[in-house]
This record gives C-alpha cells, structure tokens and sequence, in this order.
C-alpha cells in the first residue's frame, strides 16, 4: 500500500460551481439528487441508526447549530458541496416566474431535506487576515478584512510556535464563536533585517470548522504571494467580497448557519460532524496505526468527556487532525443519549493565550506546540506526548490500563481492516472507505453499550451483570471502572452494579 499524504485535498476556490439557477431555486434533478444523498446508506450510516452525521457545528447562543458537510459520489470519492453567492442568513425570495402556487393554507412549507440543501450551499467566511513575523515585535496582524474584526491573538494562532523549524505548515484553531485554518510558509531570504527568513501565514474564519478544506489550495498560494511579494491583497479581498457571511444586525458576531428550530431531533448532540475531505485520505488509519492498541484508551476517555490535550513538536496541521480523530471516537447515534453530558469540543490548536478559556472548558480535545501546558495539570484530565497517553488523576490512572475487551476489539478493527484493503485490491470496490470503517467501527460500540444500558435500565430488574456487561463489548472485570465513570456521567442514576463484576 502506498502511503498517503497528510495534506488535505486541494480545491481552488474559484473553480467551484454554484449549483444554483439565477433565480435561487436549485434544479429539480439536482434537487433530488442531493435528497438521496441525505438519505443514502454510505453518508447518513442508516444501518447503525445514525440520524444526521455530516454537519458542520456553528457556536452560537444556545449551542451548536448546524450546517450541511460534503456529500460523497457514489464512487466513494468525497466532492465538495455547491456554492451560492447568497450571502449566509438572507433566505432569498423567489422570483414571479418561479414563485410556486400557495397551498390551500395560504403557506409553502419548507421541507427539512430543502432547507439542508438551501444551508449547505452557503459560504460562511466571516474574516480573511495575514499574519507575518517581525524580527523586533514578534507575531504581528498584517491585514485584515474587515477592517473592524476583532482578531485579538490570531497572531499566535495563524502562527504556532516553534514554526521557524519548518518550512510550511496549515493550523485548524479556535478565535471566539468561529473556527480558523491558517496556511504558514517560511521563505529563506537575503536580509539582515530579517535575519535571512520572512515567515507569514494566510487564514481565514468561519463559524463551522467542515467547510475550511475547501480553501487550503487558495491559502497556501496566497501565503507564497505574500512572501514573494509582501502587500498584495487584492485577491484576498476579492475572495471575501465573494465569500464573506453576513453577519446579523444585533452585531454579536455570531453567524447562525440554520435556524435552529429547523432541525428538531435531526441532530444528535453527541453526534459530531464529519470533516468528509476536510481531512485528508487515510486520515484516520494514520491515527490509529499511530497510537496502536492505545487507540482503545483514547476511545474510552473521549467517551467519558474528558479533557484531552495533545502536544506535539510543528508541524501541527496533522495533529489538528488527530483532535478530529479523537472526536470522531465518541459519536452516539441513539437520539436522547448524551444530550445532558458536557459538549466535547474540538479546539484544535491552543498556545498559552488560550489557558484562561480553557480553564472554564469542562470536555474538550486540543493539540499543542508548547511544553509549557504539560505543567498546567488543572487544565487537562489526559496528555498525550506522542504515543504516551498520561494523566495526574487518579481515578483515570486505571483506565490507561488495556483490558481484555480492548485487546479483542482492537484485534477486530484491525481484521475488519485487512479484509476492506483485501476487498479493494481484489475487486476494485472503491465505495468502502478505511475512515467510514474506522468511524462506524466506534459509532457501533458505542451505540451497543448505550442501548444496552437502556434496555436494562428499562427493565424491571435494572440491574447490570456480567451477562449484561459482556454484551455491551467490554470487560465485566477489566472495565468495571470504566462503567461506573460512564454510568455516573450520562445520568444512569438508577442502574445497579452486581457485585459480581468485582469478583469476576
């Protein structure tokens, strides 16, 4: 098998075609298309349960609020979603020719399915900015667009430290209410004033971290324009003249992606959305050959929403991905589970600047270039240091102990593995992927010990034993901590513990 890279697939920006008519109404075919889309086996994982997987999050008041990710052709190759040049949060009113009859009740309702395409084709960028480096002031906000955004500390975002050893790098982060990405490039030069190297990067935000992807191509370039020639924005700011957000007139600077009484129970809260090609192939198969059996751990703690903080030495834009991964190990299709648990955020990269939010954080994932964190133990519940999973509490110390149903589960994600790269040589199927198998692997564990725990809590003897344990996938000896940290977090207040798995 041939390695594959860890750089995003790269689409320019101006190459993407709406796939709107002039008049806002998408054609009827297309229309249709993307309704299967919604529905088909291979995005929504109807055979797991799974309602809605593929949203983007947007952090607005009251929570996540969703927006449309990318659809997958049925070659099992991700393609990004269409475009509109309809500013985000304006519902654009048909015109006369196109205008449908009124209903008998004097109002068109507006389908669920409609309004998921309707919000999928928005472009939400709400800032575009250049950060460079200065050899007397240190990271400094070059430019910006608009000019009145606040973008206090992007400099230490856009720019991780440690970046002077490399050459390129791309940083997905947190500013506020949005999400960056941020493509870095380090160009020697014949300047004693710069002291031989002009390093800059070029980002972009947006209140939703799945569609950042799509601009990565049209980022690195324009950082290298910008260390070629320094001072030319024009086509940063044609790009967001053509892409900004518009922004609501109560002038709290958060995007809403969807009005949130448009999706009821189609979204689960503990069901987080897909980056699809925001990550690049192979993704999450480098995650887990990366940590191995320890994967098994990193699953449990990120089921029971604790604080995860990754470090690693730069480059830093394939340890963005492993906070993606690591989300992704804690979905739960089943609608009403979780929904009282604290949000396991995704933060992305975090430097010393962002020690006082996450302070206040209750569940989050994270990845850093700065040791410094790893001596703020009250910030985290878990550090991860390459492959060493660690933690200074000590009622976690003996979940980092491997158990029997993890080795077994392991082993049978990696078979499962073995027998999709075997399909795929053998038979050429291009439709299965190694991330929809690595994703519903989790999601189905999860799911399974979930509705098991219902099921017994709905008996009329909700005790839980041995039999019951089994049947959830884990240890009834092994895991036996582990469960009662589960039950104790998602509000299983009624469910007995036999004494049994003490002894088992």
């Amino acid at each position: 098998m041939v390695e594959r890279s860890d750089r995003a697939p790269l689409l320019d920006w101006e190459e993407i075609p709406s796939a709107e008519k002039p008049g806002g109404a998408a054609p009827p075919a297309a229309a249709a298309h993307t309704k299967d889309r919604l529905t088909s086996p291979s995005n929504s994982r109807a055979s797991s349960g799974c309602s809605a997987p593929g949203f983007g999050w947007s952090s607005g008041p009251g929570g996540p609020t969703p927006s449309k990710s990318v659809s997958t052709n049925a070659d099992g190759c991700s393609a990004p979603p269409a475009t509109s040049s309809t500013p985000a949060g304006r519902d654009e009113a048909l015109r006369p020719d196109d205008e449908e009859h009124p209903s008998d009740s004097g109002s068109r309702e507006v389908s669920l399915e409609d309004r998921m395409v309707k919000w999928e084709e928005k472009d939400q960028i709400v800032s575009v900015f250049v950060v460079t480096f200065n050899t007397r002031s240190g990271n400094m906000l070059e430019w910006c667009l608009p000019k009145d955004m606040d973008l206090e500390g992007v400099e230490f975002k856009a720019i991780a430290s440690g970046s002077h050893r490399v050459t390129t790098d791309f940083i997905y982060f947190r500013k506020g209410c949005y999400f960056g990405l941020a493509c870095f490039a380090n160009m020697p030069v014949e300047s004693t004033v710069e002291r031989g190297a002009r390093m800059k990067s070029v980002g972009i935000l947006s209140p939703s971290y799945t569609l950042l992807y799509r601009y990565m191509s049209f980022l690195e370039h324009q950082v290298r324009l910008q260390l070629q020639s320094p001072g030319h924005y024009s086509p940063l700011e044609a790009f967001y003249e053509d892409k900004r957000a518009l922004l609501p007139p109560s002038g709290d600077g958060v995007v809403t992606a969807c009005p949130a009484n448009a999706w009821g129970a189609a979204i689960n809260h503990s069901m987080h959305p897909e980056m699809k090609i925001t990550h690049p192939a192979g993704c999450m198969s480098q995650f887990i050959r990366f940590f191995g059996e320890q994967i098994m751990v990193l699953w449990k703690l990120a089921l029971l929403r604790r604080r995860i903080l990754i470090f690693s030495p730069p480059p830093v834009g394939v340890v963005c991905y492993r906070v993606y991964c690591c989300c992704c190990l804690a979905n739960i299709s089943i609608p009403g589970i979780g929904v009282a648990v604290p949000e396991f955020r995704p933060f992305f990269y975090v430097n010393v600047a962002d020690i006082s939010a996450l302070e206040n954080e209750l569940s989050y994932v994270a990845c850093t270039t700065e040791k410094i964190f790893e001596e703020k133990k009250d910030l985290y519940d878990v550090y991860v240091d390459n492959q060493n999973v660690k933690t200074c509490r000590d009622g976690l110390k003996p979940l980092l102990r491997l158990s029997t149903a993890d080795r077994d589960k392991y082993r049978k994600l990696t078979e499962q593995r073995q027998m999709l790269l075997y399909s795929q040589e053998e038979n050429g199927d291009c439709v299965s992927s190694e991330e929809d198998l690595f994703i519903l692997f989790f999601l189905e564990q999860n799911n399974r010990i979930f509705q098991t725990l219902s099921e017994v809590a709905g008996s009329s003897d909700p005790t839980l034993t041995q039999e019951s344990v089994r049947a959830m996938g884990l240890d009834p000896h092994g895991d036996r901590l582990f469960l009662l940290h589960l039950l104790e977090i998602y509000g299983y207040d009624t469910l007995l513990v036999s004494e049994q798995l003490c002894c088992s």
